[in-house]
Formats: C-alpha cells, sequence, structure tokens
C-alpha cells in the first residue's frame, strides 16, 4: 500500500502528521517541474536568438546575455577611430587597420568604445580630432622605461600613467620626459664653462737616497789601521771630519820620492822642466788618494808622515763601517760607506695607462705614513724607460729636500703628482658624460622635458671635470644627475622604433 494512503484520518476529520507531510512533497514535485520547463523554454529562446544575430533587450544583464549567447543592445560607436584590435578578443592591437593570419580584419575601435581611467592627463587623452592639427597619438609607453608599450592609455602596477607618443616625435633624436617624472627622479643641468681641468695621478713610493750623493772610503795601496775615530754607523759627519789614522808603505815611499823631487827641482835652471819634476811626484801621491790636506801638510813640515789622518770627503750619515783598529787593509777595501741625505729620491710606481700625462718638471706631493699631517713638495726629475710587466707601472723619480732628515730610506710614501691643462678649456662634471665604450655622449637640455644626446670628443679627465673638446659649446646646458634615466629612454626608443620598422618590413 502507498505511504501516502497508508495513515486515514481522525475519526473526527482531522489529518494526522504523515498526511501533511505527503502534500508537502507533491506540492515541491510540481514546483521543480515547472521552473525546469520555464528554464528549458528560456535557453531555447536564447539559443535562437543567438544564432539568429539578434540582441536581447537593455534591461538583460551581461552575464546571462553572455550565458545565452547573446550581448544587449549597445550604442552607436562615435568619434574617429584610434586604434584596431583582435577580432576574437586577444590581447593584440594595431594603430593602423591590418588582418588576421586567416585573412579577417581586425575590428575598429572607436573614441566612444575606448577604455576610459579616471584622472588620467590631457596628453594622454585617446582620441585626437584629425581636423584640429594636433599630432595622431601613435602608442603609449611604460613611465618608468621598461620594454613595454600599449596602444591605449593605461596604468602600470604602481598607478603611473603611461605617456604617450605622438607621430612624428619618436622618428627625432630629442627624449621626452614629463615634469612629474623629472621631478622625481633628480634630473638636474648645469651650463658647460670654462675651466682648469686638474687630476693628481696618485701612485705608491718608497724613499730612496741619491745616488749621486753616496760615497765610499777605501784604500788604493796597501795599509794597516792604526786607530778609528768614535764614530759608527747612523753618525752624521761633516766635511774633513778625521775618520781613522793608517800606515801605508806604498804612500811612505811616494812621500819620501815627493820631498826628493822638490830638493833636486830647486837646482833645475828650467821652469818648465822643474813644474814637470814636482807635477809628476804630486801626481803619484794623487793617485793613491792621499788627501790634499796631507800633501799640504809634507810641503810644509818637508817630513814624511809616519801615519797619514784620513778624513771625511763629503757631509753626511755613515751607512757602514768596516774599519777596525789594527786591521790591514788591502786595495779596494770598502772602510766606510756615507751618504748625503739633504736631498733623497722618492721612486714612484705610476699605472701604465698615466704615464703619458706626467711630465718631468711635474709639481709632487709627498706624505709618509709614520709622518701623519706633514706634507713634503718636490719635483719629477726622471721617468724610467721601463714597463714593469708584472705590475704594469712606470717607475718615476721624484727629487725633494730633507733637510731636517725625517725622511729615512726605504720609508713607504703616497704620492700625487700635479696634472692638468695650462689653460682654461670647456669642461663638464664627470658625472655628466655617458661612455659605452664605443662612444661617448652627453644630454642636452632643451628645456621643458626635452633632452638631446649628443656625442662628444672628450680631452683631459680631471678629477672632477672633463674637457669637452667637441660636441658641446660653453653655456649649453649638460644633464649632472640622472642621465642614466634619459638614457634608458633613449635607448628604449631606439629599441621601439627598430621593432616597429621590423613590423612594417614584414
Amino acid at each position: 500500500m502507498d505511504k501516502l494512503t497508508e495513515h486515514r484520518p481522525f475519526e473526527d476529520g482531522r489529518v494526522g502528521p504523515r498526511a501533511r507531510t505527503g502534500r508537502s512533497t507533491a506540492r515541491r514535485i510540481v514546483l521543480v517541474a515547472f521552473a525546469t520547463s520555464a528554464l528549458v523554454a528560456m535557453l531555447g529562446v536564447g539559443y535562437r536568438l543567438g544564432h539568429s544575430n539578434q540582441t536581447l533587450p537593455d534591461w538583460v544583464p551581461l552575464r546571462v546575455a553572455a550565458l545565452l549567447g547573446s550581448q544587449p543592445a549597445k550604442p552607436t560607436a562615435t568619434g574617429p577611430v584610434i586604434y584596431y584590435r583582435d577580432p576574437d578578443g586577444k590581447l593584440l592591437y594595431s594603430t593602423d587597420a591590418k588582418t588576421t593570419p586567416d585573412g579577417r580584419p581586425y575590428t575598429a575601435v572607436h573614441a566612444s568604445e575606448d577604455v576610459s581611467f579616471d584622472n588620467f592627463p590631457e596628453s594622454a587623452a585617446p582620441a585626437q580630432d584629425a581636423n584640429s592639427g594636433a599630432k595622431r597619438i601613435l602608442f603609449y609607453r611604460n613611465p618608468m622605461g621598461l620594454p613595454d608599450t600599449s596602444p591605449v592609455p593605461k596604468k602600470d602596477s604602481m598607478g603611473m600613467d603611461y605617456i604617450p607618443v605622438y607621430e612624428g616625435e619618436d622618428a627625432a633624436s630629442t627624449i621626452q620626459i614629463s615634469p612629474g617624472k623629472l621631478q622625481r627622479t633628480g634630473v638636474r643641468s648645469e651650463p658647460a664653462a670654462l675651466r682648469t681641468v686638474t687630476r693628481p695621478i696618485r701612485a705608491p713610493g718608497t724613499i730612496k737616497l741619491d745616488e749621486r750623493r753616496v760615497a765610499v772610503i777605501s784604500l788604493r795601496a796597501q795599509s794597516f789601521i792604526e786607530s778609528v775615530e768614535n764614530v759608527t754607523t747612523g753618525d752624521h759627519v761633516t766635511k774633513g771630519q778625521p775618520l781613522f789614522k793608517l800606515y801605508s808603505p806604498d804612500i811612505a815611499s811616494a812621500s819620501a820620492q815627493y820631498l826628493s823631487t822638490v830638493g833636486d827641482s830647486a837646482r833645475v835652471a828650467n821652469l818648465v822642466g822643474r813644474k814637470q819634476l814636482l807635477d809628476g811626484a804630486r801626481r803619484r801621491l794623487e793617485n793613491l788618494a792621499v788627501p790634499a790636506d796631507v800633501i799640504a801638510d809634507i810641503d810644509r813640515t818637508k817630513t814624511v808622515p809616519l801615519t797619514i789622518t784620513w778624513t771625511a770627503p763629503r757631509d753626511g750619515v755613515i751607512l757602514e763601517r768596516t774599519a777596525v783598529e789594527g786591521m790591514r787593509a788591502m786595495l779596494g777595501d770598502v772602510l766606510f760607506r756615507l751618504a748625503d741625505t739633504s736631498v733623497i729620491w722618492v721612486i714612484a710606481d705610476v699605472a701604465e695607462q698615466d704615464i703619458d700625462v706626467v711630465k718631468v718638471g711635474s709639481a709632487a706631493t709627498i706624505k709618509v705614513r709614520s709622518l701623519p699631517g706633514r706634507e713634503f713638495k718636490g719635483s719629477v726629475a726622471l721617468i724610467y724607460p721601463q714597463v714593469n710587466t708584472e705590475t704594469r707601472t712606470t717607475k718615476v723619480r721624484i727629487e725633494l729636500p730633507n733637510p731636517d732628515d725625517v725622511l729615512l730610506p726605504d720609508m713607504f710614501a703616497d704620492v700625487e703628482i700635479a696634472f692638468g691643462a695650462e689653460k682654461s678649456v670647456i669642461a663638464v662634471p664627470n658625472g655628466a658624460v655617458i661612455d659605452t665604450g664605443a662612444r661617448q655622449i652627453v644630454f642636452i637640455d632643451k628645456g621643458e622635458g626635452r633632452f638631446e644626446p649628443r656625442e662628444v670628443k672628450l680631452g683631459t679627465h680631471g678629477e672632477d671635470y672633463t674637457e669637452i673638446r667637441e660636441g658641446v659649446g660653453e653655456g649649453e646646458l649638460v644633464v649632472v644627475a640622472a642621465n642614466f634615466l634619459i638614457d634608458a629612454e633613449s635607448n628604449l626608443k631606439s629599441a621601439l622604433r627598430a621593432f616597429r620598422d621590423g613590423e612594417k618590413a614584414k
């Protein structure tokens, strides 16, 4: 028996709970069947309308219209055609009429149909009247200089408006940048002016003794050291100061012969012959390096000295002492070595790329690490004609006075050699020049956000300024800060121009 008739009513006519539940279920079934029939009917109508190219009324929602395969009626497009889009809805656009690979034409998009954005500048307006004389917008480029363009106005991820590029503008070499972007990026210009370009050549150096002021004391005859004065290595001595006493048989024999010749010459009537005899005997003593004051004593006393006092030949510092009391000194033995340190050398290692600007006579400043705060002035005396193959440096000799003897041999030093143009030249700050390796360019500020890249020929590169030999005149405004951003704009424009030329070639 059916469940709906299984429960009977009460005797007083009231219906039980199960009977009421059965009636509700039947009512739901009827409503579902009715709704299904209505939906099927609507889908059928929509299908017929969609395949008959008819449009639904305006009050039909867009989603419902799309579901039914049709679109609500839309107003007639107005305004000029600003671009063309792919007929299949792909993200493909064109500024000129074109067709798809299968021959279908792109859909024209009029000014009234274009997507609009709130608060975009008038310069980015999507429509331009052909009869108004205004330039036609070709496309919109990324405001941050990225290789991204759009045929329609749009914003980037940070909300910045894309910049319009007008017809004819991209063919010129001038770069156009909006005032707002100039202010944000900190672009700054400065006029090219006449300046004296200077740059110090910095190099490490080492203090050395002046080789011409070093002397050694040695004997030309076998001798015996009788005594040595109280002088040792590091002591300062003056010219003529006694150093040691010696006895030499060869010097004594030459002294005796000299006295004999002096006595014999008195009996020679011929003055010329007498002079020749005296000069010969004296020359033998001089060849044995006998000091002049010792020869003068022999002339004065007319006696042969048993010992001879040897004196310092110049002022200087004793660098080495090998003389010892009682020793026998052979020919050529070095007994003392001393040097005059009133003038010293600084040997600087100048980099190979800087050696062409270093000249003999150039002023140099020396700073010694062990003497902070002090500077010593000298001049370049010699540029050595050789380049070190390992360090790629050339040695430069600088001479400077050392009156208080504070500069000691083998000290390390920091050398700055002055270098600069002798007269004023047109120069710009170093940061204004962009060196690509193949060429050097600067950006000329034309005003109102317009910049022109210009190739230049450089001269002297100073510490703060660079000489411009060709390409920029005195007084022209040159971009000196954030010019790399303008260079990015220029490179982007060149890339876009090459891209469009390639598209046209196809």
